[in-house]
Parts: structure tokens; sequence; C-alpha cells
């Protein structure tokens, strides 16, 4: 049985200091470091996601640029391609990310199925290749990226586990909500240990 681990958008912009920077953010990339070097065997491949948002356009509208955002659809310019804000977090030691997953090339994504590998596959191809049957997600932000990549994950008729210890959200109701949701859905909510 093929067993992989999403690590959804561990980013210098979506941890403390960065553009839409969520309090908790180096906790949790320093959490799944320790996490992976406690199990070192326990998945296949490890896909690590990250925006990957264009400099030169609005990204589908998705940067803000004659109005404030409004932080449910348009959002601060964040995570642009080959800056720092767009890097992993220093705490995430990514020498276990096996697959690199860019999104939101030119236009608004949150599912990491709507990104390409670093090599240019779809995220949804690469699975198929590799057989996987199970995927746990960790990573940022719980009510955002996260919930949309389980929910999709779930969608593609996997097992899918959230690991709460190892996500962090933007709010907490709204994070609240988020876990009710991928427990509806069908989605494990657990805890790594």
């Amino acid at each position: 049985m093929t067993r992989v681990l999403f690590i959804i958008d561990v980013q210098n912009d979506f941890t403390e200091g960065g553009a839409l920077g969520v309090e908790g953010g180096a906790a949790v990339a320093a959490g799944i470091t320790h996490y992976l070097v406690e199990h070192p065997h326990r998945y296949d491949q490890v896909f690590g996601s990250r925006d990957w948002h264009d400099a030169d356009n609005d990204n589908g509208g998705h940067f803000a640029t004659t109005d404030a955002p409004d932080f449910v659809t348009t959002w601060p310019v964040h995570c642009v391609a080959g800056t720092t804000g767009a890097d992993y977090h220093p705490a995430l030691d990514t020498s276990a990310v096996t697959v690199g997953v860019r999104k939101g090339q030119g236009c608004p994504a949150y599912s990491i199925f709507e990104g390409v590998t670093d090599d240019g596959e779809p995220l949804p191809q690469r699975l198929d290749d590799l057989g996987v049957e199970e995927i746990d997600v960790v990573g940022i932000a719980t009510d955002y990226c996260v919930l949309a990549s389980a929910l999709d994950a779930q969608a593609s008729g996997r097992t899918v586990r959230v690991l709460e210890d190892l996500i962090v959200g933007v709010a907490a109701a709204s994070s609240v909500r988020a876990l009710e949701q991928l427990a509806s859905a069908g989605v494990r909510v657990e805890r790594s240990t």
C-alpha cells in the first residue's frame, strides 16, 4: 500500500513575519521536521506544495491590486515565484521532500491538486502513477489550503488523514469549522502521535 505525506504551503509568507503570516506557522514547520525525523520510513513519498505566484500580474484576481484585499478571494501580494516569501520556512527540513509541487502560477489555487510537480506533471497523474492509496496532510493553513487539499484528496477516492497537531489556521473559528467539514467528508482528523 503506497502512503504519502502532503506538506501544504509551509512557506515564509505564511509564517510569522510573512505577508500572510499565521501565528504558530514556525512551530508547525519545526513540528513537521521532528515528525519526519521520528518516522523516516512511514511514507513512500513526501510532497511539498508551495504557492508560486506570478510577479507580473494579479494571478487571476487573486492579488488585490487596486482595492484593499477582502481576505476571502483577494489577498495581499504573497509567495511570488523566486522570492524569499515563496521559500519553504527554514525550520522545515526539506531533505525529506521527494516531490515539489507548485500551484497558483497565474491563477488562484488553494488545493495541492491544482498544482504541478516541479517537472511539470499534474499532481493527480503523479499520484496515479505511484499507486497512492493513503494520504496524510499537514501544513498551513487549516482553513484554506489544508482544507482544500484534504477535501480533494478524499474526493480522489483515497484514504485521507489530517494530522491536527501539525497544522495551523488563520483563525480559530474557521479552523474548527474546517476540521468539522473534513470529518463530515470522511477525512480522519487525528494527532500525529
